[in-house]
């Protein structure tokens, strides 16, 4: 009696596979393979009902594949059926022996059989071995690769060329005498350098700061709108590569002259650096409430210590107030009413009159800002 898988089927579903995205989306790799399994399932008389097509690499498991997993999920969906998967090339199937004899059993248990246009499957023990061999051998040459384009990345960076995903405010583009090269995207460069000079310089007080100006930025990347991560203002400061240089500790790579052009100088870099080891101050408060333009800035008269402020819920409506919240202070809550307080602010601040010195600072600043 034959074995369940071996009943020759009818319906026929179809694998392909590219190694990444922009073959996928610049090559013709996915259509040539289709069309070379439509012909073969033409010529066997299979009846294609699908295709699954995948842009990822081979190696590793099978289920982080879209395509694969879309496939077996198909294939659990029509368990009545009997289905022969056809595949281009072996390499297609799985480079690396493990997760290829791991697929294979997947298949068998769905009664599903596997058809290659150059390799004929065979179940006998020597036929299994050949198969083994064959993975492999694929998965060595996947290994032998990923070996190489790592050591061209290497020597690459040691002459100065960013080999990895370019930072923000940069694109890789062609140039004469070097190849793929950093270049400034705009208008992106543009806020990179405005966020890096302004922490330099004390324009932006705080890491907290410049996030803000960043989320400020319809054209900066973000996490979401108008959210970008705090992990990604520290890889920004701190990042040689603005200033024109590569470094890389895996790569034992330190302070290598990049050929690229640097969005700032070597200067400012460290004094950026200098900025993030000093003593950092509190940042500016992300919301200050308009109601209580006061808080934070009058003091309580028994403990020194600047009031707070709230609303104060009543039967009918809520009732503003500053308050001192200092632990063992005699007004500790004890409520002012606004009005109270901001009128004899308002008091105070008609009988203020600035000195002629002050008006004399006040002009030769000005003076000097606008020279």
């Amino acid at each position: 009696m034959k074995d369940e898988t071996e009943i020759l089927p009818v319906h026929a579903v179809i694998y392909c596979r590219v190694s990444s995205s922009a073959q996928a989306i610049h090559g013709h790799g996915l259509e040539s393979q289709e069309s070379r399994c439509r012909q073969h399932a033409l010529e066997k008389g299979y009846e294609v009902e699908a295709v699954f097509p995948d842009d990822v690499s081979g190696g590793g498991d099978f289920m982080k594949r879209p395509g694969m997993v879309a496939l077996l999920s198909y294939l659990d969906a029509q368990a009545d059926k009997r289905y022969v998967v056809i595949f281009d090339d072996l390499k297609r199937f799985a480079r690396d022996t493990e997760f290829h004899i791991k697929l294979r059993r997947a298949f068998e248990i769905r009664k599903a059989r596997v058809e290659c246009l150059n390799f004929k499957f065979d179940n006998s023990p020597e036929g299994r071995f050949i198969e083994t061999i064959l993975a492999a051998q694929g998965e060595l040459e996947r290994q032998q690769n990923g070996r190489q384009v790592l050591q061209k990345m290497q020597e690459r960076m040691k002459k100065g060329y960013w080999t990895f995903r370019p930072p923000v405010g940069y694109v890789f583009g062609k140039v004469d005498g070097h190849g793929k090269l950093l270049v400034r995207s705009e208008p992106q460069a543009s806020i990179v350098r405005e966020a890096l000079e302004g922490f330099a310089s004390g324009r932006f007080a705080t890491q907290s700061e410049v996030k803000r100006f960043l989320e400020s930025q319809p054209c900066y990347p973000h996490a979401a709108p108008g959210y970008v991560r705090q992990q990604e203002v520290f890889r920004l400061l701190s990042r040689p590569i603005y200033a024109g240089f590569i470094t890389h500790d895996a790569w034992n790579l330190n302070w290598v002259k990049a050929q690229h052009e640097p969005l700032i100088t070597l200067e400012t870099w460290h004094k950026i650096q200098e900025r993030r080891r000093a003593v950092s101050h509190a940042p500016a408060r992300k919301y200050i409430n308009a109601d209580f333009p006061l808080r934070g800035f009058v003091l309580c008269g028994d403990c020194d210590k600047p009031l707070t402020a709230g609303w104060s819920k009543g039967k009918y409506k809520k009732y503003p107030y500053y308050l001192c919240k200092t632990r063992g202070c005699p007004s500790c809550r004890k409520s002012i009413r606004k009005d109270a307080i901001e009128g004899d602010f308002a008091d105070v601040v008609r009988t203020l009159q600035p000195s002629e010195n002050l008006f004399a600072i006040t002009r030769a600043m000005f003076n000097h800002a606008w020279s």
